[in-house]
């Protein structure tokens, strides 16, 4: 059972000596997975409500600082994070470098500066499409700093989370990394939420006629076949902050016997996530929504700690070597542009 798998296998449980940075930390869904593989993890993240949310439920400490380029870290064995995605984002205005929230440049400092045996780190997939052209240059400012990097948009669907989200992962190392297998079953929204999705919840906010009117006239002129609710049969659509914090068209909602609709609450939300249920955020409904809408799915995180392990424990390759399988690299990353 789902619910069970990730109650009982997503807990913090640390057996490595190894020490994780998490970088743009945010509520702690990328250290939770890394917890759980066995890593002792350190959080920066600047939003007070998710620095609160990482430390209430994790073994590692967050601190809230805004991070720049040239800041002074400690020894990290491994560097994780998932620099702000705004830049990148369809739903951005996708300005790439040039937009201030772009965190790549502190996140290549940062492995610059410590020179982690293993880095890893996500974004969202548009990096590969509208900006592709800055995708290759992180990869290949990263090359120079002597790793083997490899990158891959990956499906959460894929890797037992009951949510279609898909998410381009960029991995560097000097042995050798195998991406996990993805799964032959979709976990699907009845799986996460179906013992409370028919019911009334406390707190939960029901849709107005006005807003059943409005989605109804969005559907229609986007030539929707099926309302955009959630179904017990199927995963769920991309969870995000917008969707879930927002009263829009696109708001992740579910439709009750009796024909009411209801937006999920956060503790729906946060099983679509695969967080499990000891995990209590901290803040207001709003930011509460927020830190799991932006969440790197804890399941899908404990999957490429897993990975990263794995990777880890492995003998580093000589220069000559690194150097050769990078040319090797260079014409497959081509193919992608």
């Amino acid at each position: 059972m789902y619910v069970d798998y990730i109650n009982s296998n997503l807990k913090p449980n640390i057996t490595e000596a190894a020490v994780v940075l998490d970088l743009f930390a945010g509520c702690g869904g990328l250290s939770l997975g890394f917890e759980a593989a066995g890593f002792k993890t350190i959080g920066y993240e600047m939003v007070e409500s998710a620095v609160e949310t990482y430390n209430k439920n994790l073994k590692g400490h967050c601190e809230q600082t805004m991070l720049s380029v040239g800041y002074d870290y400690p020894h990290a064995d491994i560097v994780i994070g998932g620099p702000p995605c705004q830049p990148f984002s369809v739903r951005g205005k996708q300005m790439g470098m040039k937009d201030a929230r772009d965190g790549f440049p502190i996140f290549i400092d940062a492995i610059a500066r410590l020179q982690p045996k293993v880095f890893l780190c996500e974004n969202v997939r548009n990096l590969m499409y509208s900006h592709k052209w800055y995708l290759d240059l992180i990869v290949d400012e990263l090359r120079k700093l002597g790793y083997i990097v490899e990158f891959k948009c990956v499906n959460a669907v894929n890797y037992g989370v009951p949510q279609n989200r898909e998410r381009i992962i960029i991995v560097g190392h000097r042995s050798k990394f195998t991406f996990p297998k993805m799964s032959q079953k979709k976990v699907t929204v009845g799986d996460a939420i179906g013992d409370t999705m028919n019911q009334v919840i406390e707190g939960c906010h029901f849709l107005t006629p006005q807003q059943d009117a409005y989605i109804a006239e969005y559907e229609r002129k986007s030539d929707c076949i099926n309302p955009r609710d959630l179904y017990a049969d199927r995963p769920a659509r991309t969870i995000t902050c917008r969707n879930l914090a927002g009263a829009t068209s696109d708001m992740q909602r579910v439709k009750l016997p009796d024909g009411r609709r209801r937006r999920i609450v956060q503790r729906e939300a946060a099983r679509l996530q695969s967080f499990p249920d000891w995990f209590e955020f901290c803040g207001n409904e709003t930011q509460q929504f927020t830190q799991i809408g932006n969440a790197v799915p804890p399941l899908l995180a404990y999957q490429l700690a897993l990975a990263v392990k794995e990777t880890f424990h492995k003998e580093e390759r000589s220069l000559d070597e690194l150097h050769q399988i990078n040319q090797i690299f260079q014409p497959l990353f081509a193919e992608f542009a």
